[in-house]
């Protein structure tokens, strides 16, 4: 798409739909986008849920022998075609040498995930040795804040988002109690501006500079996951930084969603599942990541065998020869299993980059909201129409490729009538419809079929 960069998404949509002679909302522009996708191969690396395999489909409305239109991969990410020829490899070994698959084959167990430290570090932007792949992301989570929380009288709050993940905020809460603080006290919690859904990076910086005295550590979504809204890493870990404070960044929702430089902006440390946008599967291996700055300086206050030096791991001595940096916060082996999985995503994303990822993404999420605006305006002449809102930062620069739609009608009558007719998406309480139409493997078309889906649903809702 040479041809049309440096112009807007407006911009682009028109320019095609002149060149085609047909109107902007024509499905021929989401035709001529697809065409002109460079990494539109990568789709053909997942499978692709089929409409009647969906439980929810209602085959009288819908052809069951399409494909079904996946907009969720900001829950749980489809599963790539290199899964199971993993999977069976590994099970293969077990079944024919046993105890031996720990040394032996492909990836020997004793160290297989060590072999994709590499592969993560380019979707995050940190360095091999920064990045450590075990656990679930709120057990990270806690073990990264035992070794960064370090509260004292003075010193004491968390700062995160009023509406954070519940999962964040309970271990947060929960670290604040393990320390002899009270959460009323130490809970530092960021709100939007009255009648604003989402929060304005210079009420952040200006909450740090007045309270940053006082905050022991920011810990923050990189992206969130009710609203969409991408926060400016970067600033404000620079401006936590200097107030005194740590800094770290639940990435759930980021992590192969957006372009992130942790090395660069000198993040403290950071966590993720690989579920949603990096495609693990249900409870895949998780991600941590602590800045080679403290490498030295910051130790795992819980400690197990798979910390430990493997050069010398198994030689049993009982005296704890602890890797430096993440790497000394394993705890046991990882499920060998998991880390197939991992690697068969892992590798889809090393052909390409998440540069190229991100330009995709800012025209495909750019291209979802253009239909929005264009069908679901709030133009007096279409009154009585039920209106759409779109909670998500219209700033592409503040948000992934998840948009955040609230209904004037409903949201659980359009959600159900969306299902019967073979889209996957999710709702999230109170009104909110996540729609996430992932670079990786969505395409404008699939976009545009929404948007078509969309509107019939929304009129059989309405009858």
């Amino acid at each position: 798409m040479e041809q049309l960069s440096g112009l807007t998404v407006r911009e682009t949509v028109e320019k095609v739909a002149a060149s085609l002679g047909c109107p902007t909302t024509s499905e021929r522009v989401a035709a001529f986008l697809d065409d002109h996708d460079e990494l539109r191969h990568l789709r053909e690396n997942f499978f692709m849920p089929k409409i009647a395999d969906l439980p929810t489909s209602d085959l009288s409305l819908v052809d069951g022998a399409k494909d079904s239109i996946y907009l969720v991969g900001n829950s749980l990410g489809l599963q790539p075609k290199m899964v199971k020829k993993y999977l069976e490899e590994e099970l293969d070994k077990w079944a024919k040498m046993g105890v031996h698959g720990h040394m032996q084959g492909s990836r020997p167990w004793a160290w297989a995930e060590n072999n994709l430290e590499v592969l993560m570090a380019r979707v995050v932007g940190a360095l091999p040795e920064e990045v450590a792949l075990m656990n679930g992301l709120t057990v990270n989570l806690h073990l990264l804040m035992l070794s960064f929380y370090q509260p004292t009288a003075a010193r004491h709050k968390i700062l995160l988002e009023d509406k954070a993940f519940p999962s964040d905020h309970y271990a947060a809460e929960s670290q604040i109690r393990l320390r002899g603080f009270d959460p009323e006290q130490s809970m530092l919690l960021l709100k939007p501006r009255p009648g604003e859904e989402t929060l304005r990076t210079e009420d952040i910086l200006d909450v740090i500079e007045k309270e940053g005295a006082s905050v022991a550590l920011v810990m923050l979504s990189g992206v969130q996951y009710y609203t969409g809204q991408l926060f400016n890493m970067a600033a404000i870990t620079k401006a936590a930084q200097n107030k005194g404070c740590l800094v770290g960044f639940d990435l759930a929702h980021a992590a192969g969603n957006v372009e992130l430089k942790l090395h660069e902006w000198g993040v403290d440390f950071a966590c993720w599942c690989s579920y949603k946008y990096l495609n693990s599967g249900c409870g895949g291996i998780a991600g941590a990541f602590i800045h080679e700055k403290h490498q030295y300086t910051i130790k795992a206050a819980l400690t197990g065998w798979w910390g430990h030096d493997l050069k010398t791991r198994f030689q049993m001595s009982n005296e704890l020869e602890l890797q430096p940096g993440v790497k000394g916060f394993r705890l046991s082996n990882q499920p060998v299993l998991l880390v197939c999985a991992l690697q068969a995503s892992l590798e889809v994303f090393n052909m390409t980059s998440m540069q190229l990822l991100r330009r995709k993404s800012l025209l495909l999420t750019g291209y979802l909201e253009y239909l929005i605006g264009h069908y679901y305006n709030e133009d007096p002449a279409q009154a009585g129409k039920p209106q759409v809102r779109i909670i998500t930062p219209s700033d592409p620069q503040q948000r992934g490729c998840q948009l955040s739609l609230c209904f004037s009608v409903p949201i659980q009558r359009i959600f159900h009538q969306l299902e019967r007719r073979g889209v996957v998406c999710d709702m999230r309480h109170p009104s909110v419809l996540r729609i996430a139409p992932v670079p990786l493997y969505n395409s404008f078309s699939d976009v545009h079929r929404f948007i078509q889906t969309l509107e019939a649903s929304v009129a059989a809702s309405c009858q």
